[in-house]
């Protein structure tokens, strides 16, 4: 095997706890990093994009494979729980759709029989479905640290590319999502299984007859999932009709602003999330019913 398709040699740690964990990712001399599926750190390791001293294997950590709903609704989403088994799971499939649904855009199943929540949420890739999916259903992360626990926001989380608020020793331990309403997700992709050229993440919760809020995120267009504050504003208090749609597809148009790379034109991507917008409000309405 060529050198440059094998990792460089590195220690092996499997915490049995939270502090266990955080001590070791205080090691600075052994640059560690979090592994629970491998996803996307075992690629970077083969093609030594990676090169950590130290690897800290967090699935044995009791508590960490936990779903749980709370008292008040929200859904709890531990750092060793697998892509498929929260995809899976009635309760997730029940209360949050949409989370769903981007969890079935993510690879094969195989990808996401290995695959963590969390582990995608903490990559961030900008063309990943989880990260928009977070910012649309307004997801909290929960991140533990030598000065104990705090809580981050999704729209504070993703800081840019493969890059969030979790410092080197920190871990986040979990990621908790209130309920919400009428929900949809499209995506375009090149092949079944790739990342997103572009993907579109809306939510609508009625009031009456019309759009009592709204929350419209898109991926692939930029280096963290863009809001589009001014396509809610055009929806929300409307019936969602064609009129407030058109107003949301020309919000879109003008706040986008992605990037050419060799998978798509600037151009390509701004039209191609608002036409997926208006598909996705279409469906999202719907389902508020």
């Amino acid at each position: 095997m060529a050198d440059g398709l094998k990792p460089t040699p590195f220690d092996y740690s499997a915490p049995r706890s939270v502090p266990e964990a955080l001590a070791l990712l205080a090691d600075e001399d052994r640059d560690p990093k979090v592994v629970a599926g491998g996803q996307s750190l075992i690629p970077m390791l083969s093609m030594r994009l990676a090169r950590p001293g130290l690897l800290v294997d967090i699935t044995r950590i009791p508590g960490l494979d936990a779903l749980t709903v709370d008292a008040d609704g929200a859904l709890h989403i531990g750092a060793a729980v697998r892509q498929s088994a929260a995809a899976a799971d009635p309760r997730l499939r029940e209360g949050w759709p949409l989370l769903a649904a981007a969890i079935g855009h993510i690879g094969h199943p195989q990808i996401r029989a290995r695959g963590t929540v969390c582990g995608s949420l903490v990559h961030h890739d900008p063309a990943a479905e989880l990260p928009t999916a977070a910012v649309a259903l307004d997801a909290r992360f929960v991140i533990a640290g030598p000065a104990g626990e705090r809580t981050v926001p999704a729209e504070e989380f993703f800081v840019a590319t493969f890059q969030t608020a979790v410092e080197p020793d920190e871990l986040l331990t979990e990621v908790v999502f209130p309920a919400r309403g009428g929900w949809a997700f499209e995506e375009l992709a090149r092949r079944h299984g790739d990342f997103a050229t572009v993907g579109v993440a809306v939510l609508l919760e009625r009031s009456g007859a019309e759009v009592g809020s709204a929350r419209v995120v898109c991926c692939g267009v930029g280096p963290a999932p863009v809001r589009l504050p001014a396509a809610e504003t055009a929806l929300t208090g409307t019936d969602a009709g064609p009129a407030a749609l058109a107003a949301a597809r020309e919000a879109a148009l003008a706040h986008l602003d992605p990037s050419d790379d060799v998978h798509a034109t600037a151009a390509y991507r701004r039209e191609a999330a608002a036409h997926l917008l208006v598909r996705a409000c279409t469906t999202a309405w719907e389902r508020t019913r």
